[in-house]
């Protein structure tokens, strides 16, 4: 049987279905795989802020939210 092909946005959508540690490895896992030579300079700056914020996570420095905690706290401040 062949491989099909997910699109970004499936992929996306099957990712965020995962576990939250399982999404953080992903997340890290793409970020150390881009080869930012390829990239735009907006797209590298990107990758290195990307880098910086997980740093600081992996360092203690932030305090992390569930996806959901988050999405409710974008919503309440959009309704202000």
């Amino acid at each position: 049987m062949p491989h099909m092909r997910l699109t970004p946005e499936e992929l996306a959508k099957e990712a965020l279905d995962l576990p939250t540690e399982s999404r953080a490895l992903l997340a890290d896992l793409i970020v150390e795989c881009l080869d930012t030579a390829e990239l735009g300079s907006i797209d590298q700056a990107w990758v290195a802020e990307a880098k910086r914020r997980r740093d600081d996570v992996r360092a203690g420095r932030v305090k992390t939210i569930s996806a959901s905690e988050g999405f409710k706290q974008v919503r309440d401040a959009l309704k202000r």
